[in-house]
């Protein structure tokens, strides 16, 4: 049991690792689509690549998705309104009708007799009210238009021009009242006073009468039978031949993935899947070890990668057509932020790979997609600029709506049945790109992480930590400066990280604050108290600045990307000068008591900051310098760095540290160039 114990507290990042693979996995796979995988690749338009191709078993022919769309606009262009008849508004409007009349007959002014009157307004009234009067302009109806009229539980038919409107009242008037012209003024003004509209549309049962027919319509278009030849090897698939394909395609997917497949189809799912995360792990290991053993980026890349998914299923779930409003490249642009361009592009192809097991129309989904982060690894630069990230965003979205342009003429060989409406979603989908600002800043929180952003925070010497460090050791806070400025021009020359090289070189002395007088730049004479010391002691002490920075750096939460500088800018040399002190005094020395702890820098940044801080420092005992000595200088400095392997394991190539050592000799040149004498 002991050993069990040893064995999982000695391996417990990799069992981790192990973990998160398999967990990873799991959650792709059950959010991946449940159906088999159609063998051939085809598209519209192209000639089928294949040998004759017939029908495995039988299968319907599925209605093309515009002969649907037809269907169901010709559907809601006939369908039949429904309209509700209130019955008591006849009854009140007769009522109404005779009170009206017995006040405004007068006997001496008409000839025609009072019963006559009354008897040919209500029959006026009845007539209107046969059929109903309409609340609303019939200009949405044609007038043989068939129409429901509801009354309490009893439907009949009718047709809309036997219904009547209101500016149709005056004419009937007229028309009942040829015969006592005298009576036709108010017969009108009374019966547009009493004749109240009884018909109103309901748009509940009409548009339930809709949704039945639509319910109803059949999606199949006949049946083909096994053994049919569907496409022969060379045919252009279009037309009949492209539905037949795609019906073949939703069949073989549905039937595959049975209770008696399952297990097989998971298995291969699985298999498929554990490439892709296999494939990530071994470059990880292989070319960005740092990350690899760093288990909390390497939880972040993965979490980025399940949130893509994620979203992709959630979408293509509720509407496939809003694929290309999901902002993909937000992952790329995380993780150049977070991490450097060319991890952000192998994320990104191996989280296309996984989404073309999703999305329709893979080819053309994972084309795009692709060409637009190439494009995001090329165009995103200095995040810091906020204008940056805008003009990035507009140019991936021309990407898209140029490739999407490109593959709809390919497919259709016209503009003519464009869907505009694609080009909005790419619109939409570039302005959410742009929400990759606030994810960072969420992302550095949780995780601990450090982005361009930030680095242009830190890189502002006033803040607390860097003023601290003016005010208690100002010589060695200048000697960071000039650190920074040889770093930075070094990194911008082998197209390192210049903005982290910086930030490094500006805290990577820190710890020195605590005791900054041993430290021959913070003395203001020519009095040196490690001299007055025993040599192991004096070398304990400059090595301390190393581990004393630290814990500054993590008691003030400096980013560990930065405390990395910290810990490696000194590697794990020799502190030559007491060491070779004590082999005087002693005639030996123990050399661990005289190393730094290391460890040896790991990345090009690191290795730059060795560099630039060793020149730097012991460019101050130069005396007279010239470009001569300058140039025997910084070789002697770097060669010797070298030869003790400093930088094995920072990536860094010969070539890189030829352009380094020219920047180095040329920015010291132009610190220690000679002034011109001017005369008193």
């Amino acid at each position: 049991m002991k050993q069990v114990i040893i064995f999982l507290t000695r391996n417990q990042s990799n069992i981790y690792k192990l973990f998160l693979f398999g967990l990873t996995i799991v959650l792709v796979i059950y959010m991946l689509p449940k159906g088999g995988q159609f063998k051939y690749q085809f598209q519209k338009g192209k000639p089928w690549q294949y040998e004759n191709l017939y029908a495995p078993f039988n299968f319907t022919l599925k209605k093309d998705k515009d002969a649907l769309d037809q269907e169901r606009e010709q559907i809601r262009r006939n369908a039949v309104p429904y309209f509700d008849v209130d019955i008591d508004v006849p009854l009140e409007a007769l009522k109404d009708f005779s009170a009206l009349l017995d006040l405004s007959y007068q006997d001496s002014l008409w000839n025609t007799p009072k019963n006559r009157a009354k008897e040919r307004g209500l029959n006026l009234v009845n007539q209107i009210y046969k059929t109903g009067v309409l609340n609303a302009s019939g200009d949405d109806y044609l007038p043989e238009q068939r129409v429901y009229l509801k009354t309490d539980n009893q439907v009949r038919e009718t047709v809309y021009s036997r219904l009547i409107e209101r500016e149709e009242l005056n004419g009937l008037v007229d028309k009942a009242t040829q015969n006592m012209t005298e009576m036709s003024g108010v017969f009108r003004r009374i019966i547009n006073t009493v004749v109240q509209d009884n018909i109103t549309y309901n748009s509940v049962l009409t548009n339930v009468s809709i949704e039945q027919a639509l319910n109803e319509i059949n999606p199949n278009n006949g049946m083909v039978e096994k053994g049919a030849r569907i496409i022969a090897k060379g045919e252009v698939v279009e037309g009949d031949k492209f539905q037949r394909l795609t019906s073949l395609k939703d069949q073989f997917q549905s039937q595959v993935w049975s209770q008696s497949n399952y297990y097989w189809l998971v298995f291969g799912y699985a298999l498929l899947v554990s490439l892709v995360f296999m494939m990530l792990f071994l470059f990880l290991r292989k070319y960005r070890s740092e990350i690899f053993e760093n288990n909390t980026k390497v939880s972040f890349i993965f979490i980025n990668i399940l949130l893509m998914v994620f979203v992709t299923t959630i979408v293509v779930k509720y509407d496939a057509s809003f694929v290309y409003l999901i902002p993909l490249c937000t992952l790329p642009i995380i993780l150049k932020s977070f991490f450097d361009a060319r991890l952000g592009l192998f994320v990104h192809v191996l989280t296309i790979l996984l989404l073309g097991f999703i999305v329709p129309n893979s080819f053309e989904f994972m084309f795009l997609q692709i060409i637009a982060g190439i494009v995001t690894i090329l165009t995103v630069s200095e995040l810091s600029k906020r204008a940056n990230l805008f003009i990035s965003v507009g140019q991936i979205t021309a990407i898209y709506i140029v490739g999407y342009l490109a593959f709809f003429i390919v497919q259709e060989g016209s503009l003519e049945r464009i869907a505009l409406q694609n080009f909005v979603y790419f619109i939409i989908c570039g302005l959410i790109t742009l929400f990759a600002f606030p994810l960072i800043y969420a992302y550095e929180k949780v995780f601990g992480l450090v982005s361009e952003v930030s680095l242009l925070e830190l890189s502002n010497t006033n803040t607390p930590l860097l003023k601290e460090l003016s005010d208690k050791a100002p010589g060695t806070f200048h000697h960071s400066l000039n650190v920074a400025n040889l770093a930075e021009a070094a990194a911008n020359e082998i197209g390192a990280n210049s903005m982290l090289v910086r930030v490094g070189a500006l805290y990577h002395d820190i710890g020195k604050m605590s005791n900054p007088t041993n430290f021959t730049e913070n003395q203001v004479n020519s009095i040196n108290t490690l001299e007055e010391l025993e040599p192991r002691e004096s070398a304990t002490i400059i090595i301390n600045h190393v581990i004393k920075g630290v814990e500054i750096a993590r008691k003030n939460k400096l980013p560990d990307r930065i405390i990395d500088f910290i810990r490696t800018h000194h590697g794990t040399n020799l502190v030559y000068y007491f060491y070779r002190k004590e082999m005087d005094r002693n005639g030996s020395a123990l050399e661990t008591e005289f190393r730094y702890p290391g460890p040896k820098p790991f990345s090009k940044e690191t290795a730059i900051l060795m560099m630039a801080d060793s020149v730097e420092a012991a460019s101050k005992s130069l005396k007279e310098p010239t470009s001569a000595k300058i140039n025997d200088f910084v070789e002697s400095i770097v060669g010797m760095q070298m030869d003790q392997g400093q930088f094995n394991n920072a990536h860094i190539t010969l070539r890189e540290i030829e352009l380094i050592k020219k920047v180095l000799k040329k920015k010291l040149n132009n610190m220690y160039h000679l002034r011109v004498a001017y005369p008193e």
